[in-house]
Protein backbone atom coordinates (compact mmCIF):
# COMPACT_ATOMS: atom_id res chain seq x y z
CA UNK A 1 0.00 0.00 0.00
CA UNK A 2 1.42 3.43 -0.82
CA UNK A 3 1.60 6.01 1.92
CA UNK A 4 -0.01 4.66 5.08
CA UNK A 5 -0.29 8.22 6.41
CA UNK A 6 -2.25 9.30 3.33
CA UNK A 7 -4.64 6.38 3.77
CA UNK A 8 -5.11 7.30 7.43
CA UNK A 9 -5.76 10.94 6.46
CA UNK A 10 -8.36 9.95 3.88
CA UNK A 11 -10.04 7.58 6.33
CA UNK A 12 -10.23 10.46 8.80
CA UNK A 13 -11.76 12.68 6.11
CA UNK A 14 -14.30 9.95 5.37
CA UNK A 15 -15.25 9.72 9.03
CA UNK A 16 -15.62 13.51 8.99
CA UNK A 17 -18.17 13.27 6.17
CA UNK A 18 -15.95 14.15 3.20
CA UNK A 19 -17.50 12.01 0.44
CA UNK A 20 -14.81 13.08 -2.05
CA UNK A 21 -12.35 11.05 0.04
CA UNK A 22 -13.92 7.88 -1.44
CA UNK A 23 -12.63 8.84 -4.88
CA UNK A 24 -9.11 9.39 -3.55
CA UNK A 25 -9.08 6.36 -1.26
CA UNK A 26 -10.11 3.65 -3.71
CA UNK A 27 -7.06 3.92 -6.02
CA UNK A 28 -4.76 3.97 -2.98
CA UNK A 29 -6.21 0.83 -1.36
CA UNK A 30 -7.16 -1.12 -4.49
CA UNK A 31 -3.75 -2.79 -4.85
CA UNK A 32 -3.69 -3.90 -1.21
CA UNK A 33 -7.28 -5.15 -1.37
CA UNK A 34 -6.48 -7.03 -4.58
CA UNK A 35 -3.48 -8.66 -2.88
CA UNK A 36 -5.72 -9.75 -0.01
CA UNK A 37 -8.39 -11.02 -2.43
CA UNK A 38 -5.83 -12.97 -4.44
CA UNK A 39 -4.55 -14.58 -1.26
CA UNK A 40 -8.09 -15.46 -0.20
CA UNK A 41 -8.80 -16.94 -3.62
CA UNK A 42 -5.42 -18.65 -4.06
CA UNK A 43 -5.48 -22.30 -4.92
CA UNK A 44 -8.96 -22.13 -6.36
CA UNK A 45 -10.26 -24.96 -8.43
CA UNK A 46 -10.65 -24.28 -12.13
CA UNK A 47 -13.99 -22.76 -13.04
CA UNK A 48 -14.80 -20.99 -9.78
CA UNK A 49 -17.19 -18.13 -10.38
CA UNK A 50 -15.88 -15.25 -8.28
CA UNK A 51 -12.70 -13.47 -9.40
CA UNK A 52 -10.39 -11.34 -7.25
CA UNK A 53 -11.57 -8.13 -8.95
CA UNK A 54 -15.20 -8.92 -8.20
CA UNK A 55 -14.34 -9.81 -4.60
CA UNK A 56 -12.45 -6.51 -4.17
CA UNK A 57 -15.26 -4.47 -5.70
CA UNK A 58 -18.00 -6.13 -3.65
CA UNK A 59 -15.97 -5.91 -0.45
CA UNK A 60 -15.11 -2.25 -1.09
CA UNK A 61 -18.79 -1.43 -1.62
CA UNK A 62 -19.58 -3.04 1.74
CA UNK A 63 -16.83 -1.27 3.63
CA UNK A 64 -16.84 2.09 1.87
CA UNK A 65 -20.03 3.03 3.63
CA UNK A 66 -18.81 1.80 7.01
CA UNK A 67 -16.26 4.62 7.25
CA UNK A 68 -15.07 3.55 10.69
CA UNK A 69 -11.49 2.60 9.88
CA UNK A 70 -8.83 4.52 11.76
CA UNK A 71 -5.71 3.47 9.85
CA UNK A 72 -4.43 1.14 7.13
CA UNK A 73 -4.35 -2.05 9.24
CA UNK A 74 -7.78 -1.35 10.69
CA UNK A 75 -9.04 -0.78 7.15
CA UNK A 76 -7.60 -4.15 6.05
CA UNK A 77 -9.23 -5.86 9.04
CA UNK A 78 -12.57 -4.35 8.06
CA UNK A 79 -11.90 -5.39 4.46
CA UNK A 80 -11.23 -8.96 5.63
CA UNK A 81 -14.61 -9.01 7.36
CA UNK A 82 -16.27 -7.59 4.23
CA UNK A 83 -14.59 -10.27 2.09
CA UNK A 84 -15.82 -12.91 4.50
CA UNK A 85 -19.34 -11.55 4.09
CA UNK A 86 -19.03 -11.55 0.30
CA UNK A 87 -17.77 -15.14 0.29
CA UNK A 88 -20.53 -16.25 2.66
CA UNK A 89 -23.16 -14.48 0.53
CA UNK A 90 -21.72 -16.25 -2.53
CA UNK A 91 -21.89 -19.59 -0.71
CA UNK A 92 -25.50 -18.92 0.33
CA UNK A 93 -26.44 -18.28 -3.29
CA UNK A 94 -24.78 -21.53 -4.32
CA UNK A 95 -26.59 -23.41 -1.56
CA UNK A 96 -29.90 -21.90 -2.55
CA UNK A 97 -29.49 -23.76 -5.84
CA UNK A 98 -28.35 -26.97 -4.23
CA UNK A 99 -29.44 -28.15 -0.78
CA UNK A 100 -27.91 -31.06 1.04
CA UNK A 101 -25.11 -32.50 3.09
CA UNK A 102 -25.35 -32.91 6.86
CA UNK A 103 -21.65 -33.54 7.45
CA UNK A 104 -19.33 -30.62 7.02
CA UNK A 105 -15.54 -30.97 7.05
CA UNK A 106 -13.49 -27.79 7.32
CA UNK A 107 -9.75 -27.62 7.88
CA UNK A 108 -8.56 -24.91 10.24
CA UNK A 109 -5.02 -24.50 9.03
CA UNK A 110 -2.88 -21.61 7.85
CA UNK A 111 -4.29 -21.53 4.34
CA UNK A 112 -6.78 -18.82 3.46
CA UNK A 113 -10.39 -19.79 3.00
CA UNK A 114 -11.69 -19.10 -0.46
CA UNK A 115 -14.18 -20.40 -2.90
CA UNK A 116 -12.39 -23.73 -3.17
CA UNK A 117 -14.17 -24.54 0.06
CA UNK A 118 -17.56 -26.08 -0.46
CA UNK A 119 -20.41 -23.70 0.31
CA UNK A 120 -21.38 -25.92 3.24
CA UNK A 121 -17.87 -25.59 4.68
CA UNK A 122 -17.88 -21.82 4.31
CA UNK A 123 -21.30 -21.55 5.93
CA UNK A 124 -20.22 -23.81 8.82
CA UNK A 125 -17.09 -21.70 9.31
CA UNK A 126 -19.12 -18.50 9.25
CA UNK A 127 -21.54 -19.85 11.86
CA UNK A 128 -18.65 -21.07 14.00
CA UNK A 129 -17.02 -17.61 13.80
CA UNK A 130 -20.26 -16.04 14.98
CA UNK A 131 -20.23 -18.37 18.02
CA UNK A 132 -16.53 -17.67 18.58
CA UNK A 133 -17.33 -13.93 18.58
CA UNK A 134 -19.59 -14.56 21.59
CA UNK A 135 -16.82 -16.45 23.41
CA UNK A 136 -13.79 -14.34 22.53
CA UNK A 137 -13.99 -11.49 19.98
CA UNK A 138 -10.20 -11.26 19.61
CA UNK A 139 -9.95 -14.91 18.59
CA UNK A 140 -12.60 -14.31 15.93
CA UNK A 141 -10.65 -11.29 14.69
CA UNK A 142 -7.45 -13.32 14.44
CA UNK A 143 -9.14 -16.08 12.43
CA UNK A 144 -10.83 -13.55 10.20
CA UNK A 145 -7.67 -11.52 9.63
CA UNK A 146 -5.68 -14.65 8.84
CA UNK A 147 -8.20 -16.49 6.64
CA UNK A 148 -9.90 -13.58 4.95
CA UNK A 149 -7.44 -10.73 5.27
CA UNK A 150 -4.11 -12.33 4.65
CA UNK A 151 -2.51 -10.40 7.50
CA UNK A 152 0.76 -11.59 8.95
CA UNK A 153 1.19 -12.32 12.64
CA UNK A 154 3.11 -9.05 13.02
CA UNK A 155 0.37 -7.04 11.29
CA UNK A 156 -2.30 -8.68 13.47
CA UNK A 157 -0.26 -7.93 16.60
CA UNK A 158 0.07 -4.26 15.59
CA UNK A 159 -3.62 -4.04 14.75
CA UNK A 160 -4.79 -5.66 17.97
CA UNK A 161 -2.20 -4.02 20.22
CA UNK A 162 -0.73 -7.30 21.45
CA UNK A 163 2.56 -9.13 20.98
CA UNK A 164 3.25 -11.49 18.10
CA UNK A 165 3.54 -14.31 20.63
CA UNK A 166 0.02 -13.51 21.88
CA UNK A 167 -1.26 -13.74 18.31
CA UNK A 168 0.46 -17.12 17.95
CA UNK A 169 -1.09 -18.40 21.19
CA UNK A 170 -4.51 -17.03 20.24
CA UNK A 171 -4.25 -18.64 16.78
CA UNK A 172 -3.51 -22.03 18.38
CA UNK A 173 -6.42 -21.54 20.77
CA UNK A 174 -8.77 -20.49 17.96
CA UNK A 175 -7.76 -23.48 15.82
CA UNK A 176 -8.45 -25.88 18.68
CA UNK A 177 -11.82 -24.24 19.32
CA UNK A 178 -12.76 -24.38 15.63
CA UNK A 179 -11.71 -28.02 15.44
CA UNK A 180 -13.97 -28.92 18.37
CA UNK A 181 -16.78 -26.82 16.95
CA UNK A 182 -16.60 -28.07 13.38
CA UNK A 183 -15.62 -31.70 13.88
CA UNK A 184 -16.83 -32.79 17.27
CA UNK A 185 -20.00 -30.66 17.47
CA UNK A 186 -19.85 -30.96 21.25
CA UNK A 187 -19.64 -27.83 23.37
CA UNK A 188 -16.66 -27.70 25.74
CA UNK A 189 -17.47 -28.83 29.27
CA UNK A 190 -16.66 -25.39 30.70
CA UNK A 191 -18.68 -23.63 27.97
CA UNK A 192 -15.69 -21.47 27.10
CA UNK A 193 -12.96 -21.25 24.56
Amino acid sequence: MPDSGEVTRLLGNLRGGDQAAHDELYPLVYGELRRVAQRVLSGERAGHTLQATALVNEAYLKLAHAGGAENRLHFIRIAARAMRQVLVDHARRKLADKRGGDVVHTVADDKPIGLDARPEELMALDQALERLEEQDPRLRQIVECRFFGGLTETEMADLLGVTTRTVQRDWAKARAWLYRELYQKQPPADGGV
